[in-house]
């Protein structure tokens, strides 16, 4: 399996020009740090400023949540505390779970964009 991917890359590459030779090999896989690099690029760079941002002040009432309830001794302050704390956590999975829904998105846009080339250059030595 791993010889015939090489010889199709090995096929790709020499149909495509210099430059689209260059853009193909940018978009091989990326590790986890590139990945999270590319979070950071693109339209929705401020967006996910703000959300690791908001992550940092949920994660720091969380701290103080969990302070609050190993104070008190009443009830009501402790089920009132819990479910701060609960919502915290909750808020902070979900703006997660957005990161890495992202990610994966930029990751299929990545091989979309290597479908295509694969389709024109091949399509072009027909």
């Amino acid at each position: 399996m791993k010889t015939n991917m090489e010889d199709i890359d090995k096929l790709i590459k020499e149909t495509l020009t210099e430059e689209e030779t260059k853009f193909y090999d940018e978009l091989d896989e990326q590790n986890m740090f590139q990945m999270l690099e590319g979070l950071f690029q693109g339209k929705l760079k401020w967006l996910i400023i703000m959300i690791n941002v908001v992550m940092v002040f949920m994660f720091a009432f969380f701290v103080y949540c969990a302070i609050q309830f190993f104070n008190t001794e009443d009830v009501k302050e402790l089920i009132k505390w819990s479910v701060l704390g609960f919502f915290c956590l909750t808020s902070i999975g979900m703006l997660k779970l957005f990161a890495w829904m992202q990610m994966d998105k930029n990751a299929i846009l990545r091989e979309i964009k290597r479908i295509e080339i694969q389709v024109s250059s091949l399509s072009g030595k027909l």
